[in-house]
């Protein structure tokens, strides 16, 4: 333990007369907990950062594709489809004009020689395209908020592993 740290528990100890001569070194080195509360840290910063990578260039890959939702969307109607809730609202809209023009019946539903069994084939790609892009954002968020645990337990760790004393239960009388 370092002389600060030290110095530090025997002035607690001192304000505190039921702790006097309860202050003792720790019983084992806590270098490698702190060291994994610093790599936790470190690597925390590195899922935010990557996870934000992530849902911005997902969010601009949908741009650059310049689709707007539908008029007739039950939400985000005009506006143009950049994030996971507009990639939603345009997938369910896609949905909805698929099966209005195929009489209400799935792909798997129709025929093999059904005209509109092609536009149903178009829309289920469409469909798990825009599905496929709210998946990376979720994912994307859910690196980021995992890199924030990360960040904060790292951070428990490392400041535990910093504890400038250890109380010696013998020490103390109930």
């Amino acid at each position: 333990m370092s002389e600060s740290a030290a110095q530090a528990g025997q002035q607690g100890a001192s304000q505190n007369p039921a702790l006097e001569g309860s202050v003792a070194p720790p019983a084992r080195r806590l270098g490698l907990v702190k060291t994994v509360g610093v790599l936790g840290i470190i690597g925390g910063i590195l899922m935010i950062i990557l996870g934000t990578i992530a849902y911005v260039a997902v969010s601009n890959e949908l741009a650059a594709e310049k689709i707007t939702v539908s008029e007739d969307a039950a939400a985000f109607a005009g506006q143009p489809v950049t994030g996971p809730f507009t990639a939603y609202a345009q997938a369910e809209v896609i949905q909805k004009h698929a099966l209005a023009s195929s009489g209400g019946k799935t792909y798997a539903e129709l025929s093999s020689d059904d005209p509109a069994r092609q536009t149903m084939m178009t829309a289920s790609f469409l469909r798990a395209s825009l599905f496929t892009s709210v998946v990376a954002f979720g994912v994307a968020a859910l690196v980021v908020a995992l890199g924030v645990l990360f960040v904060l337990f790292g951070w428990g760790l490392h400041r535990l592993a910093s504890a400038p004393v250890v109380v010696n239960p013998s020490a103390v009388a109930p």
